[in-house]
C-alpha cells in the first residue's frame, strides 16, 4: 500500500484486520509536502470536521456504515471529538496520534518509510494522496493511459482564543443549536470595509492561480468573494439563524470560529480558506468585528491536489480497469472530504485482502453512502469529472409516498424521507457487509456522545 494519510491508513487496518499482511509505503518524514506538518499518519491538512452526524446528513450515514465495521479512522474521531453542534469536529493531532497508533502497533502491518517512485507489482492500494509525487502521478497516467488531473485546496487561518474580543464575539449554533461556535458579527458597513480590503488583498494573488479550476467544497474566500459582494454573506458568511444578544437580531454578516483543540485555545474560521499572502491575510482577519486583535498562529495555505478521472479509469470496486489488482482510494480516487478518503480506504483495502485470499471484490450495495459514492466514481460523465463529496443524491430516492386522505402518491419533504433513507442505507449496508463481505459488523453504528438524532437510532 502506497500512502499513510485517512485513505491508506484506513486500507492497510482493513487489509490487516482480514489477516493478510501489509507492506505501507509513507514518504513523510523522509520526504515532507507543502502542506504537512509531521510525519504522523492521517494529518489533517485542512479542516477539522469529518462532517455533520445524524440520519439528516448524507456524511453522518457513511459515519454510521464505518462504525458498524469498526472503521480506523471514524473510531479515532469518535475518541478525539471537540464540540462542534452537530458536526463530527476532532482535536487533529490527538486524532492523528490515535490513527498513527493503530497502524504502527499492528503485527501484520509492516511500515517502509522513502518515496514511491512507480505503481508496484502485484496487489495494490494507492492512496498517496492529494500531494501525490510527481514520479509516481506520471508512472499512474502512464498506467491507466489517463492524464492526471489536479485542483487547488486551501486551509483556513487557525485563530489564538486569548486574541479574540469575547465582547463582540459571542458563542451559539444556528437556530439555537448547540452552542459551539464563537460567531463575528458585521454591520453592513464592517462587511463592505471587510469586503474592500479582500477585494484588495485578493488583487496580490499569483497570476498563474486566475486560471485554475478550484472544487466548490473547499473555495478559498478570495474565489467565492470574485462571485460578487453579496456572495460571502450568502455563504460561509450567512448570519442565519444567528441572533446577536445585543440586538436580538440577526447581524448583516456573520464569520463563525470552530474549537480546533481540546482546551479550546485554537480556534479556526469557518469557510475562510485562503491562499492569500500572510501579510494580507492577517490585515483581513483583523476587520472582522471581534478579531482586530487576532494572534494568527497557522496561517491558510493553498496545495495541490491531484486526482485520477475515475470514470474513465476505476470500476465501483476501486480496481483499476487497466490491472485489476491495483486498487486507488482517497483523493486520488476522485473523492473529496475527509469521511470519503476513509471509506474509500476501508473498501480498497478490504478487497485488496479479498483478492489475495482468492476472493472476488466487492461493491457495497447503491442504497448506501459508500456504495452510492463508489458507483458514481465508476460511471460519472469522464467529461469534466470533478472530485465528489458524498450526498443524498447517490443513493436510490424512495418510492412516493401515498397520501391517507386521496390515495394518491405524494413526494416526502426532506425531513420526512432522509431518516428512512438512513436507515435503509445503513440496514443495507450491515448486511452486506456481514453476509456478503465477511466483515465483523457491529449492531450499534452510532457512539454514546453522538447527536440526539443518531442517538434514536440505537
Amino acid at each position: 500500500m502506497v500512502g499513510a494519510g485517512l485513505a491508506g491508513s484506513e486500507a492497510a487496518l482493513a487489509a490487516a484486520g482480514a489477516g493478510v499482511r501489509v507492506r505501507l509505503h509513507e514518504m513523510r518524514p523522509v520526504k515532507m509536502t507543502p502542506a504537512h506538518r509531521s510525519g504522523n499518519f492521517a494529518e489533517l491538512v485542512c479542516s477539522n470536521s469529518l462532517g455533520g452526524e445524524g440520519e439528516m446528513q448524507s456524511k453522518g450515514l457513511l459515519q454510521a456504515e464505518l462504525r458498524s465495521v469498526g472503521g480506523a479512522v471514524v473510531g479515532a474521531a469518535d475518541a478525539s471529538r471537540l464540540p462542534a453542534g452537530n458536526a463530527l469536529a476532532v482535536e487533529r493531532d490527538e486524532f492523528s496520534e490515535r490513527v498513527t497508533r493503530g497502524v504502527r502497533e499492528h503485527p501484520l502491518i509492516e511500515i517502509v518509510e522513502g518515496e514511491v517512485e512507480a505503481v508496484p507489482e502485484g496487489i495494490a492500494v494507492i492512496a498517496s494522496g492529494p500531494l501525490t509525487s510527481d514520479a509516481l502521478a506520471a508512472d499512474l497516467a502512464r498506467l491507466t493511459g489517463s492524464e492526471r488531473l489536479s485542483f487547488y485546496d486551501a486551509a483556513a487561518p487557525v485563530i489564538d482564543a486569548e486574541s479574540i474580543n469575547l465582547e463582540v464575539a459571542w458563542r451559539a449554533g444556528r437556530y439555537d443549536q448547540s452552542a459551539d461556535y464563537l460567531n463575528c458579527p458585521f454591520t453592513k458597513d464592517e462587511y463592505l470595509a471587510f469586503f474592500g480590503a479582500l477585494e484588495q488583498a485578493r488583487s496580490h494573488t499569483p497570476h498563474d492561480w486566475e486560471q485554475l479550476e478550484f472544487f466548490e467544497g473547499c473555495m478559498p474566500i478570495e474565489e467565492i468573494a470574485r462571485r460578487g459582494v453579496d456572495t460571502p454573506r450568502f455563504g460561509p458568511m450567512s448570519p442565519k439563524g444567528l441572533d446577536d444578544p445585543r440586538t436580538g437580531r440577526w447581524p448583516y454578516a456573520v464569520a463563525q470560529l470552530r474549537q480546533e483543540d481540546r482546551e479550546g485555545r485554537l480556534w479556526s474560521l469557518v469557510g475562510f480558506q485562503t491562499g492569500l499572502k500572510w501579510g494580507d491575510q492577517k490585515a483581513v482577519v483583523n476587520l472582522i468585528p471581534g478579531l482586530e486583535n487576532a494572534e494568527i498562529v497557522r496561517y491558510g495555505v493553498m496545495h495541490r491536489n491531484t486526482y485520477l478521472n475515475a470514470p474513465s479509469v476505476l470500476d465501483s470496486t476501486l480496481a483499476l480497469r487497466a490491472d485489476p489488482r491495483k486498487f486507488v482510494a482517497g483523493v486520488l480516487a476522485g473523492t473529496e472530504g475527509y469521511l470519503e478518503s476513509a471509506g474509500t480506504g476501508w473498501l480498497a483495502g478490504t478487497n485488496a485482502a479479498r483478492l489475495a485470499r482468492g476472493l472476488a471484490p466487492l461493491t457495497p450495495p447503491a442504497e448506501s453512502m459508500l456504495g452510492g459514492l463508489v458507483r458514481y466514481l465508476a460511471s460519472a460523465n469522464p467529461k469534466g469529472f470533478q472530485p465528489m463529496n458524498v450526498n443524498w443524491a447517490l443513493v436510490p430516492e424512495l418510492p412516493a409516498d401515498v397520501n391517507p386522505k386521496t390515495g394518491k402518491p405524494r413526494k416526502l419533504g426532506k425531513r420526512e424521507k432522509r431518516p428512512v433513507m438512513f436507515r435503509r442505507g445503513l440496514d443495507a449496508f450491515m448486511a452486506w457487509a456481514g453476509e456478503e463481505a465477511g466483515v465483523p459488523v457491529t449492531p450499534r453504528a452510532v457512539p454514546e456522545h453522538a447527536s440526539d438524532e443518531v442517538a434514536a437510532l440505537r
